[in-house]
């Protein structure tokens, strides 16, 4: 596979504190990090990342739709053949080819599909960070409309002074309103008169 000697990923030491649950996230940062930044590498070599972005943007798209899929992902029950057959007909059927399907199946193969949602936002993340624009991920409780996030990026850009691309996530557990994170840090104060006349928007459309 093209891109398999340079996406590799090594075993993290399982801690035995009670401090287990953020060594487990911290491992899952670790590898979506490597394998993403191995993919954006080979991509910028090639000449195909904004190929790859499109592709891996299609797939993200497939998971937010598709519960079935996500069980695939998640599920520790499916063996890694089990993915990598299901994963390799999907790819086909969706048109996806090349880097980006080779990177998925070598994810599949090395048991690591469940890290796949995270290595694709840190993908994203740092396409951005090499463009010189920042990601903002952002959590509502139900889909954000195109004009909506169009203020958002908006307001978002003015505040940090540079170009935000947004990363827009559901999570129907939320109370109403918006959870914005931009890099490591929380929206702050200055956004938050613009953020408010959002939620009060998305509260008459909804």
């Amino acid at each position: 596979m093209p891109c398999g000697y340079r996406l590799s990923c090594g075993q993290g030491k399982t801690s035995e504190s009670s401090d287990l649950v953020t060594d487990n996230v911290s491992l899952v940062s670790g590898v979506a990090q490597r394998y993403a930044s191995a993919l954006l590498d080979l991509a910028e070599e090639q000449g195909v990342t904004a190929g790859v972005e499109r592709d891996l943007l299609g797939f993200e798209a497939l998971l937010k739709e598709s519960a079935d899929l996500n069980r695939l992902v998640k599920s520790p029950v499916f063996s890694a053949e089990e993915q990598l057959n299901a994963i390799s007909a999907l790819l086909d059927k969706a048109g996806i080819s090349g880097l980006a399907a080779n990177f998925m199946k070598l994810a599949a193969r090395n048991r690591r599909l469940f890290v796949l949602p995270s290595m694709i936002a840190s993908f994203r993340a740092q396409v951005a960070e090499r463009r010189g624009e920042q990601t903002a991920e952002v959590i509502s409780a139900s889909p954000l409309s195109d004009d909506h996030v169009a203020a958002l990026k908006e307001a978002l850009s003015a505040s940090t002074g540079k170009t935000v691309t947004v990363a827009a996530h559901v999570d129907p557990k939320l109370l109403g309103g918006l959870v914005v994170k931009v890099g490591s840090r929380m929206i702050d104060a200055s956004l938050r008169t613009k953020l408010n006349s959002l939620k009060f928007a998305m509260k008459e459309v909804g």
